[in-house]
């Protein structure tokens, strides 16, 4: 980093506050009391994210009179569910080429659900009054290098040749910069209908409360500690108490899995973001934008960025940062060293908006998994259900998670259960150092391919032969 770019970062984050800019809002809810007695129900729900809450609203959905109880280790919408970037997308299996890669033979039945599941969070958002800044404004893939262009017409023509190209739309030079104007871009993929942008908290917050009105019993600041079974039923331990359910759904994610055999498949990865403060009208003449499209460059190490409804810039991704050993703390959320990077790139996407200054900064953990889509299973006698490794695109494809949970409980065969992505998993990560030096060499491997026009070393070429991979 040149000596004036990185003072202009610098001082651009000196008065960023060190807290997600999501959850930094006056109308953030109280937090409801701890569970402190013993609670029985039909549907125990464990994890207060995204994930939970749409297992639970789901459930009431289905069957009203059904008693659920969910419980959060600190407040609901806290970790990631309030700090990603707000990007809902239809897609469920981290993006097309991931989807090919890996189900070619399910691909238009997966795209086709993943399409009905964000037309359901939409009529969600209406039904429930989800005062959530839901958009459904779309996501342009933009090339900041030359092979990118070629690797983003090639995705374009496999989505025509698949049937898959409806909404989609190649844009030249010219045509991304009329959308969102950068020196930097010199081409870009539409996805016009396939992606919503969103404040990320407020839905959270607003599932909480549209749960609670179904008569959900939310206990917050309760984690839960052992599941163990109960009679025909489950129990799980929480600090000052227990809840006995008949089932239990597990959403709880990056933290460890009550079901001690899951957690090998996932590993924690700490990203980044930062907001600057609200543009000015001439700002924002400067850049365009008036379509309010989300933004992603198509680098392996990738920025996403979008505006929100107060005419911010949030800018977030590139570094992803696996702590040694899987460990998740709130140490990790801040990284001075990333919000600095972050800021000199912004300047250098953006040069039009130097002199603003960012109002917050901040981190946080994602779930990833080998193959970057979720994955799901049973334990306990089909008693038990989980689901994880969203892989950082959970703020849509939870929803589809919470029906894939219910349907595994109840004991169904359905669409989503007759799923080859459902019914295998990814490859487990190995244990310590192997997963360290492994992610390591990947990291580092998947930097050197971006500064060589996209081309994969040996060590790649394995990984994908294996079918392993590491992202955020």
């Amino acid at each position: 980093m040149a000596p004036v770019a990185m003072r202009t970062a610098a001082r651009s984050l000196s008065d960023a506050r060190p807290v997600s800019f999501w959850l930094d809002d006056p109308g953030k809810p109280a937090a409801l009391p701890a569970l402190t007695t013993t609670e029985t129900c039909d549907l125990l729900v464990v994890g207060g994210g995204y994930s939970g809450l749409w297992t639970a609203l789901l459930a009431k959905e289905r069957e009203p009179d059904r008693d659920v109880v969910l419980i959060e280790g600190r407040e609901v919408g806290w970790a990631a569910s309030g700090r990603n970037g707000g990007f809902c997308a239809a897609s469920l299996t981290h993006g097309l080429g991931n989807g090919l890669a890996r189900w070619p033979e399910e691909l238009g039945t997966l795209e086709r659900l993943g399409e009905r599941n964000l037309d359901a969070i939409e009529e969600a958002v209406a039904r429930y009054s989800l005062d959530c800044d839901f958009e459904r404004s779309g996501e342009i893939d933009v090339a900041t290098e030359p092979h990118q262009l070629d690797e983003l017409a090639a995705m374009y023509e496999e989505a025509r040749r698949l049937g898959l190209a409806d909404g989609l739309e190649l844009l030249d030079r010219d045509a991304v910069r009329a959308e969102v104007d950068s020196p930097t871009f010199l081409g870009g993929l539409w996805d016009r209908r396939g992606v919503a942008m969103l404040h990320p908290a407020k839905l959270a917050w607003g599932l909480k409360r549209a749960c609670r009105d179904l008569g959900v019993r939310i206990y917050e600041n309760t984690p839960g500690l052992e599941l163990v079974p109960v009679g025909s039923g489950m129990g799980v331990r929480t600090p000052y108490g227990r809840v006995v359910a008949r089932r239990v759904a597990l959403g709880t994610n990056v933290f460890p899995s009550l079901v001690k055999r899951v957690r090998p498949y996932t590993v924690p990865v700490y990203d980044y973001a930062l907001t600057t403060e609200p543009l000015t009208p001439e700002q924002l003449a400067s850049v365009g934008w008036k379509n309010r499209q989300g933004l992603g460059d198509s680098a392996n190490r990738f920025h996403y960025f979008r505006i929100t409804a107060d005419h911010r810039i949030l800018w977030g991704g590139f570094d992803a940062i696996y702590p040694f050993g899987g460990r998740v703390s709130a140490e990790l959320d801040h990284r001075p060293e990333t919000y600095l990077t972050l800021a000199e790139h912004f300047f250098r996407c953006f040069p039009q908006l130097e002199g603003v200054r960012f109002s917050h900064a901040w981190g946080g953990a994602i779930d990833t998994c080998s193959r970057f889509s979720a994955f799901f299973g049973t334990a306990h006698q089909g008693k038990v259900v989980y689901a994880a490794g969203y892989t950082g695109l959970g703020v849509g494809a939870t929803r589809f998670g919470g029906d894939v949970m219910l349907d595994l409980l109840a004991g169904e065969r359905t669409e989503r259960t007759e799923l080859k992505m459902v019914r295998s998993k990814p490859l487990p990560f190995p244990p310590e150092p192997i997963a360290w030096a492994g992610i390591g060499i990947t990291k580092w491997s998947l930097a050197r391919a971006d500064e060589n026009g996209g081309r994969r070393n040996l060590w790649l070429k394995a990984m994908d032969r294996l079918g392993l991979g590491f992202d955020s």
